[in-house]
This record gives C-alpha cells, structure tokens and sequence, in this order.
C-alpha cells in the first residue's frame, strides 16, 4: 500500500449491480480501501484485481469498517443484508431508492442499534459515476454531523447535497425530481406519437423539442416563488384561462392523427377544475393545491400493522 492508500478512508460496500460496481471502482481509483459484498460473490471477482478485499459475508464487511455504505436493489434488500449484523458503531449510508417513511423508519433502526445513520438518492446513472463532467450528484438527509464527517468520501464518486436532518428529506427529493422527469418524458412521448405516422424525421423533431424544454425550464423558480408567496398571479404570462381555452386544440389535434390523449387528460382535467374553482387569472400554479388537496390512501388495517412492524423489528 501507499502512503497515500492508507490516509485515505477505508470504505465497506454492500451491493454490486451496475451502480455499486460504478461506485467501488471511483472508490477504489481514489485509493480509498475498499471492503465489498456481494449476494452474487462472482460479481466482485473483477474489483479484487483493483485491490478491492471481499467478504464472505455482509457481517464481515460491516464489521471491516466504520463508513458502511448500502447499494442494494430495494429496501427489502436491505432487510436481508443486514439481518445478522451488528451495526453499532458503524456509520451506515443507505443509497437504495426508497420512499420517505421507509428512510425514516430505517433511521430508527440503525439508531436503536447504535449506529449513525445518513440516507442518499443517487441522481445519476453508472456512467456518470466517478466522471465530475458529467454533472451527477447524491442527495443526502439524516445526520449532518455524520454527513460533513464523511463529505470528502461521499464525495469521490458523484457530487453530494444535502437537504436537511429529516432522514427521509432525500428521498422525497430524489422521488419528486425523478417525478418531474416522467412527467417531462410522458410529455415528450406524447410529442412524438403526434408526429408518429407523418413524414417527419424524430430525428429532426428531437433538438428542437430539447431546446423548447431547456427554454420551459426556468418556469420552475416562478412557480415556486407564487408557492412561497401564496400569490398565483404574480408574474404570470398567459393565464389560466387562456391555456384552458386552448385545451380543445390539443385534444382534437391527437385525435386527428390517431393518438390517445391519456398522457394529457388528466393534467388538462385539473387546469379545468382550478379554472371552475375562480383561477381565471392565475398561472398553473394552483394545480398543486389540487394535487395536495387528495386524501391520502386508506391502509389495510392488517397491512398498516405489518408496516409498523416491519419499520421497527
């Protein structure tokens, strides 16, 4: 080892799909000791070449060191990995997309057992791992002593950021980011079925659309301006009722070239209910309000059950 290998932090790496193999080997390429585990031990063969250690199981590489870092599949995953452990001691860094509640209850876990716990959303695909151009990053939420303890390691493989103590804050970003991306495809899915069975090359639609949703973009920062400010008409362009009016368009425009509008109904469906409620001259803004105004879905009392007790064994 070189003297530079050794003052780097050693790190334990529990999962090796497509991501946790991208992050061993940023790890690994930075010269931090790196002890991974894998229920496929055969996918850790390549990293040992890289100087990885590999450990027969996840209580070994848990006990190896102290940042103990999780890139498994989903939270139920996790169950598996780290039933048998003994986490105390350990400072545990979850990178499994997961929701909110399962983030929080998966701090309490860790607290009960002695460990300190931080929660991530990798906003990034493999590629883009241990590759600072590419503009990657991990959003983090929990401790932020633990989280500014570990940020130069964290920070090897994408770029970090954290959102706050609430150890499910990250993972509400990463699904409400990951949301708007949808929405954002489901949008352009629905732009290229328009022009589906016309003679028009995707390929020159493509930039065009691509640089219309880059110029769209920035209509984020207005909207969160008239949340914060509970004034939906400031800065507002073309209101409510004007783009209602021009929801006919669009519907009969699909049916024209044979397309189903189901992409569009429901989004259209809500500026119409805001336009009957009185937002005439507001921005879109209030479908939010719409959105949040919907009551939460009713568990199962036997499932609710299961949840808490899953959350807490």
């Amino acid at each position: 080892m070189t003297r530079n290998t050794i003052e780097k932090a050693p790190v334990t790496l529990l999962g090796l799909g497509a991501m946790g193999t991208a992050l061993a080997r940023a790890w690994l390429a930075a010269g931090h000791p790196l002890t991974v585990w894998n229920r496929t031990p055969v996918r850790a063969a390549a990293l040992v070449a890289e100087g990885a250690e590999v450990a027969d199981s996840a209580a070994e590489a848990v006990a190896a060191n102290t940042l103990v870092v999780v890139c498994l599949l989903d939270d139920h995953s996790v169950d598996e990995a780290l039933a048998g452990t003994e986490p105390a001691g350990r400072d545990l860094v979850n990178l499994v997309t997961s929701t909110p509640a399962q983030a929080r209850a998966r701090a309490v876990w860790a607290h009960e057992r002695g460990a300190r716990y931080l929660d991530g959303g990798i906003m990034a695909v493999p590629p883009m791992i241990g590759v600072p151009e590419a503009g990657g990053y991990v959003l983090y939420s929990g401790s932020r002593e633990l989280f500014e303890e570990h940020r130069q390691t964290l920070g090897v493989p994408a770029g970090t950021t954290y959102v706050g103590e609430d150890a499910g804050f990250a993972a509400l970003h990463d699904v409400a980011l990951l949301s708007a991306m949808y929405g954002m495809s489901a949008g352009a899915a629905h732009a290229f079925a328009l022009i589906r069975k016309e003679g028009i090359d995707p390929a020159a639609l493509a930039p065009l659309l691509a640089d219309w949703l880059v110029a769209m973009a920035p209509a984020v920062h207005l909207t969160a301006d008239q949340l914060r400010s509970g004034d939906y008409t400031k800065g507002v362009v073309s209101d409510l009722a004007m783009q209602v009016a021009g929801v006919p368009t669009f519907l009969r425009t699909a049916e024209e070239q044979g397309v189903s509008p189901e992409l569009l109904s429901p989004y259209f469906a809500l500026m119409r209910r805001r336009l009957a409620e009185g937002g005439a001259g507001e921005d879109l803004t209030g479908v939010v309000d719409l959105l949040t105004r919907c009551p939460p879905r009713r568990m199962n009392p036997r499932r609710r059950r299961d949840a808490v007790w899953h959350a807490h064994r």
